[in-house]
């Protein structure tokens, strides 16, 4: 009876337009249906969590919307593309996860910056995003627990490391939850008063003039480059002045009512950058992990031999090294590791007991899903 009851399949190419608009409607009310009943079922959760955990309930679980958004994309049959499914899942998501409990995550600003767009792009819309002026600012914010997770910026494909960000967790206490990997776009903009053939002033954050260093030579090599402390401060600027332009992403043109000039000027088009996640949760294991950790060593020949002989011993991808200098003592470093897998892992476990034995301390940062988006 129940198969007689469903609705028959329909070929859309046997359909005029009044009855494709029909099936749309009909199929959007489905959809509508299917939403609230998922929201109903995150209210459940909620209930559930509460009951039982009533002052340490988790409501977000990073390694458990990977897998989701995981299994989205493994699925999507088209003709939508696999991240753009996974995008809109990604704000169902995050509408239900502000039904249970609303985040509070604190980010590298002022408004308008990529790392704002990198917690939009990780978290969706639904969460309260908290503008920080300093990446020192952003770990006191969670470490402080005034904001259950923070946005960093740690890498950029073109400029390098973040050194500001590995500095900050050599003291912190804080994990890493997750990673986001985000396309920079870098856009001339200018303003309602700009007068557009007079333009002597470009300002940027120092980096992303560095990134659009050679447009800026061979388009506007007579403007003063000035370097600000982000994209957004000057995005905001501009707006207010008639000689000067502002390299920044979309999200700052919006945001200050500014008119893109010219799209996509960044010399490498695969320009990135990398954000991490922080918090004070472990991370448990999505199946497609990776861990970070810092490694002081006694300043003595080999010493990096035996750092990275382990890894190669136990089959572990090693898929980045940073350098920095340790506070504790002049000529001394720390080394910055990345990963592939969780510290469940049983060769990731028998890597780092090995290394245990010849550092002075390691110190695990997280394990968390590789970036899905």
């Amino acid at each position: 009876m129940a198969d007689q009851d469903a609705p028959k399949p329909v070929n859309p190419d046997n359909m005029d337009l009044a009855d494709l608009r029909d099936e749309i409607d009909r199929l959007d009310g489905e959809i509508l249906q299917l939403i609230s009943r998922r929201a109903q079922c995150a209210l459940k959760v909620a209930e559930v969590k509460m009951k039982a955990a009533p002052d340490t309930a988790v409501f977000y679980r990073p390694e458990r919307e990977a897998q989701v958004l995981t299994r989205v994309m493994e699925r999507n049959i088209g003709p939508l593309g696999n991240e753009d499914m996974a995008r809109l899942f990604r704000e169902i998501m995050s509408a239900c996860l502000a039904l249970e409990k609303p985040l509070e995550v604190a980010y590298l600003g002022p408004e308008g910056t990529f790392t704002q767009q990198a917690a939009v792009k990780h978290f969706g819309r639904w969460v309260h995003s908290k503008p920080m002026p300093a990446i020192d600012e952003v770990f006191r914010e969670v470490e402080a627990g005034a904001c259950t997770y923070g946005v960093v910026p740690v890498e950029n494909s073109t400029e390098g490391v973040v050194n500001h960000t590995l500095d900050s967790f050599i003291n912190s206490n804080l994990r890493i939850c997750g990673e986001v990997e985000l396309r920079i776009h870098h856009n001339l903009m200018a303003g309602p008063n700009t007068q557009r053939d007079k333009i002597s002033r470009v300002y940027s954050h120092q980096q992303s003039l560095a990134q659009c260093r050679k447009w800026l030579d061979a388009h506007m090599p007579m403007a003063e480059r000035i370097a600000v402390n982000s994209n957004a401060e000057a995005a905001r600027r501009v707006h207010g002045e008639w000689n000067s332009a502002a390299i920044a992403g979309e999200m700052a043109a919006q945001l200050y009512d500014l008119d893109i000039i010219e799209h996509k000027i960044e010399d490498a088009p695969d320009n990135s950058t990398r954000f991490l996640i922080i918090g004070t949760q472990d991370v448990g294991v999505s199946g497609d992990d990776k861990t970070s950790v810092v490694v002081s060593m006694r300043n003595e020949p080999g010493a990096l031999y035996h750092l990275l002989q382990p890894f190669s011993d136990h089959n572990v991808d090693m898929t980045r090294l940073e350098t920095r200098p340790s506070p504790s003592g002049n000529w001394t470093y720390v080394f910055f590791i990345d990963f592939a897998g969780h510290v469940e892992d049983v060769n990731v476990r028998q890597a780092l007991d090995e290394i245990r034995k010849k550092a002075v301390e390691v110190k695990v940062l997280g394990s968390y899903p590789k970036a899905v988006l």
